[in-house]
């Protein structure tokens, strides 16, 4: 097997958790756990009260008088016989505290909201396609199939719905968060059985891509579809996934290994040198970062550097698959 094979397959798989790490091969007839589906209340259709709302997006009660009095946004839903907020009025609350941010007037702050909420029922898919944009006297709706622009301006302000419920389910949801933190973490682990056989990585990916859309923070998730994307020749993409992963977990390992690796295969070493130190530096026991950076050196012409990283590979893999090769650069 030439050495450019060799390579080819070490891009770094894991199983993630208690009594996980970096694996070759796994049991493919191991069972994947049982999915629980209850990821608890969904903030779409979720009330909430005024204390929830101060605790979200820290307007204060008094402030939210204030609005409801001046008809910038009143709770237009009831929970348990009392007025509570609705997820559209909460969009609306999170619009109105921007503008006021940007030091717009309350009048034109009321004319920018009030063109929201004329547009917010167009929209069918709120959480998966809603984006809004303002400078506090026009608000323009986005959705995948259009965009609405009740009034004139530019636009300065912009954030998506979707980090709006997911702010519900940090701040005000902590146990539906955990649901869907396990619920996201066992699909990972039923992914991680599939992402190496071709006839089954289209589900793996589906599986992968499901995961982070219920725990946006599985840095892990983010690095094994970058090691699929890989895998399919799509480097671009899985650079962008790793760079995902190394925003949510900076010293992940597996993750500045792999993207320090794509760049060396590109051609860039200079750019893989820091990446491969993390890598080390995060774990020290990772052999193939020493092998990998060794080569970075080389490719540089720094060749003192490399010789010490090629001694730490062999000192760890005295019969690894890349052993004799280290021994001759020493």
């Amino acid at each position: 097997m030439g050495r450019k094979r060799q390579r080819d397959e070490k891009i770094i798989h894991v199983v993630f958790g208690p009594g996980g790490g970096r694996v070759q091969k796994r049991d493919q007839s191991a069972a994947a756990p049982a999915l629980d589906a209850s990821t608890g209340r969904e903030p779409l259709t979720d009330l909430f009260s005024s204390g929830e709302i101060s605790r979200l997006l820290g307007i204060s009660p008094a402030r939210l008088r204030t609005f409801d009095r001046a008809g910038v946004v009143s709770p237009t839903a009831r929970r348990r016989g009392r007025r509570a907020y609705s997820f559209s009025d909460l969009i609306a609350l999170r619009t109105a505290q921007s503008l006021l941010e940007q030091r717009v007037r309350l009048r034109d702050v009321t004319r920018a909201v009030g063109a929201l909420k004329r547009s917010l029922p167009k929209v069918t898919r709120p959480l998966q396609e809603l984006r809004i944009v303002s400078d506090g006297q026009r608000v323009i709706v986005h959705t995948t199939d259009g965009a609405f622009e009740p009034l004139t301006g530019q636009m300065v302000l912009d954030f998506e719905v979707k980090s709006l419920r997911d702010d519900v389910v940090r701040v005000l949801r902590p146990s539906a968060g955990r649901e869907r933190a396990r619920t996201a973490y066992e699909l990972y682990l039923r992914a991680s059985q599939l992402d190496e056989d071709p006839l089954s990585m289209d589900e793996a990916e589906a599986l992968y891509r499901e995961a982070v859309t219920l725990d946006p923070w599985l840095a892990i998730a983010y690095t094994n579809l970058g090691n699929i994307r890989f895998r399919r020749h799509d480097a671009e993409a899985a650079e962008l996934l790793y760079k995902k992963a190394l925003e949510i977990d900076v010293r992940q390992p597996e993750a500045q290994y792999n993207l320090g690796y794509v760049m060396l295969e590109r051609g860039q070493p200079e750019l893989s040198v820091p990446l491969f130190h993390g890598a080390i530096e995060a774990d020290p026991k990772f052999s193939d970062a020493y092998f990998n950076l060794a080569m970075a050196y080389e490719q540089i012409g720094e060749t003192s550097k490399a010789r010490p990283f090629w001694k730490n590979y062999i000192a760890l893999e005295p019969s690894g698959t890349w052993t004799e090769i280290a021994k001759r650069h020493l």
